[in-house]
């Protein structure tokens, strides 16, 4: 009977049998029993293999989706990275000694970095076959069939890395290896490992084996010698261990050296002094050497013979005793110091920014800072790069040669004898007068040269000493004009004072007892007048602003709160490079640059990766100012406590300014000088290291500035353009000419004082200001001074013999002398003088600035006797000798007057 036909297509047919499935009724398993456990336990297994087959199959597409990613990030890394050239790899395939080489500017080469590996090259036919024979079958036994890595290897070392499961012998092929110690760090990022793999195929692509190969023996580390010291290279481990040539290699010697290198710390023979280790340290190398010899039996490289011979020889024998080694003089070692500590803050820093963080993380986090340093510091000393730097070498070694003409005459040597701690003999200590000076170029901050110091290894540009009165003019006077508080005849007091807990005097403990003009005070580095206009300075800003824009990193929060800071006063004051950068700020037109010493860093492939560039110059006085401090501080070259430099300077000094610094009881003296090109900073004074409190002579400052007439002379003979002697500051419209009257530094008026009427009538001087204009004379028209200082003032202008502008000791008034020269005399004389100056510079059009104003001899109101008193000291520097009253001088040495 044939069946009926169904109309039904197939799938339709389908799903009505499986819903007719679903309309069954779900049948329960039977209670387990001895009978229905196997009908369980199948279950059971049938539900474990899907399981497993559900979890292969996840593990599967995850590892399938997690090989895609990988495979894109390096694909995007190998996209990113530059492929290396021939020349360039062969370039730095040949720098064997793989340590980086410093220059000077303009490429002259300065010195490799001193490494503590000692390495001699030889040519792979100068080697044992020995030694290239186990090498590769310790290191790599596909050596000579792979194309510079072996995949199989890579994924047994991403599995050892991901199981912790060790692997002894690593993913690294012997081409690998060379790259990672030729061109990259040794830093395990998957960034790195890829680029690794790149430069090894192109190796092996350019190369052949036999100069990979040789190139491996002679730049593999291999623990340390019978000196002590740390070896590279086969030709240098069997001299230093064997005392042979690495031609001459046994084969129990060639697998000994050729076990090294998977941990020459654990199986060098020898300790950091240079003995052998002991017995039981010494197996783990002997152990090692055994494990070569049966790889070498096993790739067929030696015989059972000659495996069976080298495991018994007894290698302890051919090991050599302990030597000493030689310490080598670095040539040029301030500079080598200075130059290799400078490319490891500048490359810390660019491996910080390349990782992502910024520069402001870095300087904060100090853990993080010494982390990038470790990195640069391994990577200066063990890769190829090339360091250029802005010091000049000819100007470098004119600087020494005028220190080693001059430093007899900076002061007396003192020798002492001391009991050396570690050998307990007695040693001769040597203390001379150290120095330390820096030139910069102003335009870029760039280093130039510079004098590390008379002797030693300490580099004194970088030691923090008491600035003296080197700091008034950043401090004190600078930020004063800036402010609109005075011009550059703005009178200040010099008498007596007492201020909260602090009182000071003048060089030799002296008070003028006298109204000062601006730039006579800082003229002549008076320090009571300095002292009250800081006072007023600090009530009107903060001076903080203005020396952390001018790159001062080294003043305390103490420091700012003292008045003694106006005179170099502070915890632990200024370096050289610090005080000359920020002096070079007046000479730029009121705008820093920081300075610096690292030009450029190029990598073992020849790619810059980094490049100084000219920073964005940081405001911090206006031009007005910068002008007017340059004109203040010609007077200290012309006529102040630097006059002497007029007649010792080889060179025009119209456009030259500077100023001296001393601090208490003549610790250190300074001279900061600028021509518009460049500054020049000289600093003196002892180390006083062990204890000692040595001070200078009182006739040293004027040494200081004989030697650094010395340098700018012998430095311009050089680089004379680089001064830049005829570029003078343009005259900014903003500065404001004014005639004022000698006695008050303000436009004469009629003035009352205390019920009486005096008629100022003679503008015989040019103050000059910022952009403002002064009003009209008042009776109290000085900075600082109280009423019975201007008392003393307006009684002594009417012929008053009071002791007005008489020098006197201590922080006194001076005593009343009769003179048989009237008061009312003198002053009717120099009434007389001022009002025939007034009638000489109505004559001249052109209006003269402050430099070339007589103003100490116009504005000086004491009596002619007082006045050659004062005088009679022009030619030395006043000391800053502020003090409290209760401690005379200061308690921490180099730290300059402390209130």
């Amino acid at each position: 009977m044939k069946r009926k036909r169904s109309n039904q297509t197939w799938w339709q047919r389908r799903v009505a049998g499986l819903s007719e499935k679903t309309r069954r009724q779900p049948q329960s398993l039977p209670p387990f029993s001895r009978k229905t456990w196997p009908l369980y336990a199948d279950i059971t297994i049938q539900t474990v293999k899907s399981l497993a087959y559900y979890f292969i199959g996840a593990l599967f597409i995850g590892g399938c989706f997690a090989g895609g990613l990988l495979a894109g990030y390096f694909a995007s890394i190998i996209d990113q990275t530059p492929v290396p050239t021939k020349a360039a790899m062969t370039k730095t395939l040949n720098n064997v000694s793989a340590s980086t080489t410093l220059y000077w500017a303009k490429n002259v080469e300065i010195s490799h970095v001193k490494s503590d590996l000692i390495r001699d090259t030889v040519s792979i036919d100068k080697m044992s076959p020995w030694v290239q024979k186990a090498i590769i079958a310790t290191e790599d036994e596909n050596f000579y069939q792979h194309s510079g890595v072996v995949p199989k290897a890579l994924v047994r070392a991403l599995v050892s890395e991901v199981t912790g499961i060790g692997s002894q012998t690593g993913g690294s092929t012997l081409t690998q290896q060379v790259v990672k110690m030729q061109y990259l760090s040794n830093e395990t990022t998957f960034k790195r490992k890829a680029i690794e793999i790149m430069y090894a195929l192109r190796l092996n692509h350019y190369f052949s084996k036999q100069e990979i190969l040789q190139e491996y023996l002679n730049i593999a580390t291999l623990g340390r010698n019978n000196k002590g010291q740390n070896i590279a290279g086969v030709q240098t481990a069997a001299k230093g261990l064997f005392g042979v040539d690495a031609a001459h290699l046994t084969l129990p010697q060639a697998a000994y050296i050729a076990g090294l290198p998977q941990s020459p710390s654990v199986y060098t023979p020898y300790t950091i002094t240079g003995s052998l280790k002991p017995a039981k340290e010494l197996a783990y190398g002997l152990d090692r050497q055994k494990t070569v010899l049966f790889r070498m039996y096993r790739a067929g490289s030696i015989t059972k013979k000659q495996y069976t011979d080298a495991k018994a020889y007894d290698l302890k024998k051919d090991f050599l005793p302990q030597q000493s080694a030689n310490s080598a003089t670095q040539k040029y070692s301030y500079v080598y110091n200075m130059v290799y500590d400078q490319a490891i803050e500048v490359l810390a820093k660019q491996l910080a920014q390349t990782d992502g963080h910024s520069e402001s993380d870095y300087n904060k986090n100090s853990a993080l800072a010494q982390t990038y340093e470790a990195q640069a510091e391994e990577l200066l000393t063990t890769k190829g790069y090339q360091v250029t730097s802005t010091l000049n070498k000819t100007v470098y070694d004119t600087m020494q040669t005028v220190l080693a003409n001059n430093k007899n005459s900076f002061g007396q040597t003192y020798t002492s004898t001391e009991t050396d701690p570690k050998t307990g003999e007695p040693t001769t200590i040597t203390e001379p007068v150290q120095n330390g000076s820096i030139l910069l170029d102003n335009d870029t901050g760039a280093v130039l040269g510079f004098i590390g110091g008379v002797s030693g290894e300490l580099n004194h540009i970088y030691t923090t000493r008491s600035p003296g009165s080197s700091i008034k003019p950043l401090l004190v006077y600078g930020p004063a004009i800036e402010n609109k508080l005075i011009g550059s005849e703005t009178m200040l007091a010099d008498f007596p004072n007492n201020f909260v807990n602090y009182s000071v005097t003048d060089y030799g403990n002296t008070i003028q007892n006298r109204f000062l003009s601006a730039t006579e005070a800082l003229k002549w580095s008076y320090n009571v007048p300095a002292v009250h206009l800081y006072d007023k300075v600090r009530q009107t800003v903060s001076v903080k602003k203005y020396m952390d824009a001018m790159g001062i990193t080294t003043l305390t929060d103490r420091d700012y709160q003292t008045l003694g800071l106006a005179l170099g006063g502070s915890d632990y004051g200024l370096t050289v490079q610090e005080n000359a950068s920020a002096f070079s700020t007046f000479a730029r037109g009121g705008t820093h640059v920081d300075a610096y010493v690292i030009d450029k860093i190029v990598d073992p492939l020849g790619k810059v990766i980094y490049q100084h560039k000219k920073p964005k110059a940081t405001p911090v006085f206006s031009k007005a100012t910068a002008y007017i401090m340059q004109q203040m501080m010609h007077n200290v070259v012309s006529t102040g406590t630097a006059a002497t430099l007029s007649w010792q300077l080889n060179f025009n000094d119209t456009n030259v300014f500077g100023k001296t610094g001393t601090s208490n009881d003549y610790k250190d003296l300074w001279f900061v000088g600028s021509t518009p090109g460049v500054t020049l900073a000289s600093w003196i004074g002892y180390d006083n290291n062990n204890g000692t409190a040595h001070t200078l002579s009182t006739n040293a400052s004027q040494y200081n500035i004989n030697f650094w007439a010395a340098l700018a002379n012998a430095i311009y003979a050089k680089i004379p353009q680089s001064f830049k002697l005829t570029d003078s500051m343009a005259r900014p419209s903003t500065v404001k000419s004014v005639k004022v009257n000698a006695y008050t530094g303000l436009p004469a008026a009629d003035v009352s004082f205390d019920g009486t009427t005096y008629k100022l009538s003679a503008n015989t001087l040019t103050s000059l200001y910022n952009d403002w204009e002064p009003s009209k004379s008042t009776a109290n028209f000085a900075i600082g001074g109280n009423d019975e200082d201007y008392k003393l003032f307006w009684q002594h202008l009417t012929g008053a013999n009071n002791g007005y502008g008489v020098v006197s000791k201590g922080n006194k008034r001076a005593t009343v002398k009769k003179s048989t020269t009237s008061a009312s005399t003198t002053e009717k004389k120099k009434e007389e003088d001022a009002d025939k100056d007034d009638e000489e510079d109505d004559t001249d059009e052109k209006e003269t600035p402050s430099t070339e104003d007589k103003a100490d001899t116009a504005a000086t109101t004491s009596s002619a006797a007082s006045s050659s008193s004062s005088q009679a000291t022009t030619s030395s520097e006043r000391t800053d000798t502020g003090r409290t009253q209760s401690q005379q001088g200061n308690t921490e040495t180099g730290t300059g007057s402390k209130d």
